[in-house]
């Protein structure tokens, strides 16, 4: 499928999200239309392995006719006994089951029929996935989906009703185009970018525009030590530790993959609970099995996942690579607890009006000492004082951070503000730190300002070359320079976008105006021969 049908998938789909949604919250119908969008993923993966794994004795689609029945279900039918032994088999080849009766066929059939049971299938097919489905289990994976809400209609006939227009849609919408992993993927992501420009502010919390998640994912998987050498053939591991809807996890993989590399486990946290069903849907909807991946559900700041808790240092979790697009300046409660933290105890506690530095030293206490952190933050960062100034001076002392990233303002759903990336590293070879003042280089959008590939392909290619100086864009500057600006890294105190002001040449600019004071003299005796050949007072004389 070309990149213009999906698009068109995903328009055709928020086009339906547009029009079907009534008077309900985006957000809210958000969760119903996704979530559909993920069973219909399921589906068609799940049929498929189906296939394969019973070859001559899947029954011919052709043959089971149109009655609303998939071919999986007359197999069920006439199979009984060998039931058992086929989902123990799809369990090891699909990672999952899906009973015959929730498959997104039988689904869309019943919604078609305006069958009175649709409601009630569904909620014990979304249970069954959660709970039964896969080796591990994804307990609330459908939590915030409540089919009994009644945003959807006040009586249950009301509600099966709405769910039957809603589905029938949706199906007739996919209908037209192909349905592979990378292309619902795709307008699984292209509803939550047009779901996230409807939520304004809320977007924060689960979105990060596309274009700057892509210039993460390509710092952290270039060689940690030596970008110039290009991708890394392998990334053991990746975490983000407010992953939102998933999108830059996902992202990374996908750069990984592009490059011709492998990538081992990815791992995500996220505080809300809607947010974090998204997260875990999206990696199963872009083919990522569930033995791949893991996300957690709590508070990053508090470190409340046992998994990151463990004290044995041998057992204890570091990861090749940490990404993040954390809230920004968000309110937090230090507590004396928290000073003593492993994470915060060397360096100090973030002021309670702004945990930027709290989340940035989670990320990079998990960072393996080979490894590459880069984490989106508000400028405030680079210059505010107090604790914050304490916090980035040892950093800088201790040699951690490599480089700085100034983007444009207007880059986000969710804030004007623009924003800087910091790439840190435990061990790095430049003495340096590098600047890049990238806040002049955009396109203007309707609604937001956007990067174009160029603008990318530019940041990018700097971070990896790290020259000496380029005019008006970076610069590599020495710790001494650092210090004597305070440890403030504030980017245009290194790298001015300013244009220098044209120098005068003051003997040239007089010889220049006495020339043409030369020709008014000139043009004014010519024009006044006129005159008086008219009959006309002529014009007074310039000397």
């Amino acid at each position: 499928m070309t990149d213009q049908d999906q698009k068109q998938l995903g328009k055709t789909l928020w086009g339906i999200a547009d029009q079907l949604r009534g008077a309900m919250n985006a957000d809210d119908f958000r969760d119903y239309m996704l979530a559909f969008l993920f069973l219909r993923y399921l589906s068609d993966n799940y049929e498929q392995a189906a296939k394969k794994e019973l070859g001559r004795d899947y029954p011919d689609p052709d043959a089971v006719g149109n009655g609303g029945r998939s071919s999986l279900s007359v197999w069920y039918e006439q199979n009984p006994s060998d039931v058992v032994a086929f989902e123990k088999q799809m369990r090891l080849k699909a990672h999952y089951v899906i009973r015959p009766e929730h498959l997104w066929a039988s689904i869309a059939h019943m919604a078609r029929t305006q069958d009175d049971e649709l409601l009630n299938t569904l909620q014990t097919g979304f249970k069954y996935i959660e709970n039964e489905s896969f080796q591990s289990t994804f307990s609330g994976l459908f939590s915030e989906i409540n089919l009994g809400s009644e945003k959807l209609g006040k009586s249950y006939a009301d509600r099966n009703a709405k769910l039957c227009t809603i589905i029938t849609k949706i199906a007739e919408g996919l209908a037209e185009f192909s349905t592979d992993t990378d292309t619902l993927g795709d307008a699984y992501e292209y509803l939550i970018g047009q779901f996230a420009a409807g939520s304004g502010k809320k977007a924060g919390e689960f979105y990060t525009p596309q274009r700057i998640s892509d210039i993460l994912s390509a710092i952290v998987t270039l060689d940690s030590q030596e970008p110039k050498t290009g991708s890394r053939k392998h990334l053991p591991s990746v975490m983000d530790f407010a992953c939102g809807s998933g999108s830059l996890l996902l992202n990374v993989r996908k750069r990984v993959h592009q490059s011709g590399g492998s990538i081992g486990k990815i791992f995500g946290q996220e505080k809300n609970i809607t947010t974090y069903n998204l997260a875990r849907m999206n990696m199963l909807l872009h083919g990522v099995k569930d033995s791949e991946f893991e996300i957690y559900h709590g508070d990053t700041l508090t470190n409340d996942w046992d998994m990151l808790r463990e004290t044995n240092p041998a057992k204890k979790p570091y990861f090749d690579a940490v990404v993040a697009n954390p809230p920004f300046s968000y309110r937090w409660n230090p507590t004396e607890a928290l000073g003593e933290d492993v994470r915060f105890k060397n360096y100090g506690l973030a002021p309670k009006s702004a945990a930027d530095f709290a989340f940035l030293l989670h990320g990079f206490h998990y960072l393996k000492d080979d490894g590459v952190m880069a984490i989106i933050l508000p400028h405030g960062v680079l210059f505010r004082g107090g604790a914050e100034a304490k916090i980035r001076r040892k950093l800088l002392d201790d040699g951690h951070i490599d480089t700085v990233i100034g983007l444009p303002a207007n880059l986000f759903y969710s804030t004007g503000i623009p924003v800087c990336i910091l790439v840190l590293k435990k061990c790095k070879k430049p003495e340096d730190v590098l600047f890049i003042n990238a806040s002049e280089h955009f396109e203007r959008g309707k609604r937001q300002n956007y990067l174009s590939d160029d603008h990318i392909e530019t940041i990018i290619n700097t971070y990896q070359q790290r020259p000496k100086e380029i005019e008006r864009y970076a610069r590599r500057v020495e710790m001494d320079e650092i210090e004597a600006n305070d440890f403030n890294l504030n980017i245009s105190r290194y790298v001015s976008t300013a244009k220098p002001e044209v120098e005068i040449d003051l003997s040239a600019t007089h010889e220049e105006l006495l020339e043409i004071e030369k020709k008014i003299r000139e043009a004014t005796v010519k024009h006044n021969v006129f005159l008086r050949e008219l009959g006309l007072s002529p014009l007074p004389s310039s000397d």
